[in-house]
């Protein structure tokens, strides 16, 4: 039997950015339809030996000798190397699910259309029954898939509390993290309680606006993707206009996105190209590709620029850094904080009269409802993140149940989720509270903007010589420590109470 490589800390990282880069790239060619199989197994067996339990001891010894910014490269290291391990033992049988929901089909009215495609037709079908038609045939199909991921669940978490000496799912994150996700969740659901009067008239209006008077009184999650992209308003916001208006956009604030040689574009639209944008970065600063599927709509414009602040973010960090301070972080919290600050221009009403040449009362009502999505999602995550806390209490003792999924996201936004989307609406790592976190901090770093730059932030290049301060420092900060600086407490949830109780 071969002896394991065991290598120290720099040859590690050197070596994890090749496995890195092959499997985003790997990834990415899945994500958008240009392969209809993944092949990750064979990439993590090529890679075998990074992720071994003598190098994870290596890495940790070498973790515990050291100080300051070392230790926390080191610490994310040892992260990325357990994670690693979890990932070899189930990438086989991951990749047979995914290649199996890849294959899966819906039949509709004489199509067979892939179960991706449903979800991105829903968007776009004009017709009410026929939304909510499409979108139970979605679910019964996913929902063939619930036992596996059940399975991988509970092996992955076994595994996950063996190599961190964590039993419990809610420790191990916040450890990971460093936050307390019962405090995050209680300052979100605080926040999310006192715009609740503020939310319930933004709901009626625009759910009559946007689904028609004789709607049902609480909407199937079917009508989400057509309520997303504010389907009534795609005259006015093209499918065609996108991506010229973005870029127009981030150019004001100093980003000729153009010129930007290392983010790579795929705005094709195929087949089996996944409908949620995205950004994979293979290897910051130099290989980010950004990945959207425009449908025509405002929601296509707010995505655009949600992912061009991460692609911004990882093709602005200076080259310079450690591999792990330009790719590697402990969650996500940090780059949704540019995503989402990106993503706040689509709400000024200043910039729906100046690229779409409307009246102060139409951009004010159409900024008005990019703050209806934005507050239906922030309460939806709030809402996730309760239920995934308790998910994880009892999984030891029930093994994986939807209790409570349904009830909670019904309560905090007025739509019906169906139970059996539990386990395919549940991101991996606790995603949920770090995009929590980024809408607080996003609220915070908008009102610092403001107050030194004006009312005019999304237009000044002011804004973007701030954020590219910001973006070069890579993933080495921590969304807390972005507060700190902003003046902000962690958890204050006031200014973003204040833009979303409008």
């Amino acid at each position: 039997m071969t002896e394991a490589v065991v290598r120290e800390p720099d040859a590690y990282e050197a070596q994890l950015r090749d496995y890195v880069f092959e499997s985003s790239e790997e990834e990415r060619a899945v994500r958008v339809g240009e392969k209809e199989t993944s092949e990750q197994a064979a990439i993590v067996a090529r890679h075998a030996d990074l992720f071994s339990r003598a190098q994870l001891e290596s890495l940790e010894t070498a973790e515990d000798a050291a100080a300051g910014d070392e230790r926390e490269r080191l610490a994310r290291l040892c992260i990325t190397c357990r994670e690693g391990l979890v990932d070899a033992e189930l990438a086989e049988r991951e990749d047979a699910l995914q290649n199996a929901m890849l294959t899966a089909r819906v039949q509709w009215r004489g199509e067979e259309l892939p179960m991706r495609a449903a979800g991105a037709r829903l968007a776009v079908l004009p017709g009410y029954a026929d939304r909510d038609q499409l979108g139970r045939l979605q679910v019964a199909v996913s929902a063939r898939f619930n036992e596996e991921r059940r399975e991988l669940l509970g092996v992955r978490a076994a595994l996950d509390a063996e190599l961190s000496g964590e039993a419990d799912a809610v420790a191990r994150n916040e450890a990971m993290k460093q936050i307390s996700l019962r405090d995050v969740h209680g300052a979100v659901s605080a926040a999310s309680r006192a715009t609740t009067a503020a939310w319930e008239e933004l709901r009626e209006r625009w759910l009559d606006r946007l689904l028609g008077s004789e709607r049902d009184e609480v909407p199937s999650f079917a009508h989400v993707g057509w309520l997303r992209r504010l389907s009534p308003l795609a005259d006015t916001y093209t499918r065609e206009r996108s991506v010229p208006v973005c870029t127009a956009t981030l150019g004001a604030i100093g980003f000729a996105l153009e010129n930007e040689t290392n983010i790579r574009l795929d705005l094709d639209d195929r087949p089996q190209k996944a409908p949620r944008a995205c950004v994979i970065a293979s290897d910051p600063p130099y290989v980010v590709h950004l990945i959207t599927l425009a449908q025509g709509g405002l929601h296509d414009y707010g995505v655009f620029l949600h992912e061009a602040g991460h692609a911004l973010h990882y093709a602005g960090c200076d080259p310079a850094l450690p591999y792990t301070f330009r790719a590697v972080s402990r969650d996500h919290a940090l780059t949704e904080i540019y995503s989402y600050i990106l993503e706040a221009i689509s709400r000024e009403p200043g910039w729906h009269a100046a690229h779409f040449g409307l009246s102060d009362s139409d951009a004010q009502r159409n900024a008005e409802a990019t703050t209806f999505l934005e507050a239906l999602l922030f309460r939806r995550y709030a809402a996730k993140l309760g239920f995934e806390l308790a998910f994880w209490d009892r999984f030891a003792d029930d093994g994986a149940t939807p209790d409570g999924y349904a009830e909670a996201l019904a309560s905090a936004v007025g739509i019906r989720y169906p139970a059996e989307n539990f386990l395919a609406d549940m991101d991996a790592g606790f995603y949920s509270a770090d995009y929590l976190r980024a809408w607080v901090r996003s609220a915070q770093l908008q009102r610092h903007l403001r107050l030194e730059i004006g009312d005019d932030w999304w237009r000044s290049s002011q804004t973007g010589e701030l954020l590219r301060d910001l973006f070069r420092e890579g993933t080495r900060p921590t969304s807390e420590e972005i507060a700190s600086r902003l003046g902000f407490e962690p958890l204050d949830t006031a200014p973003l109470v204040a833009e979303l109780g409008v």
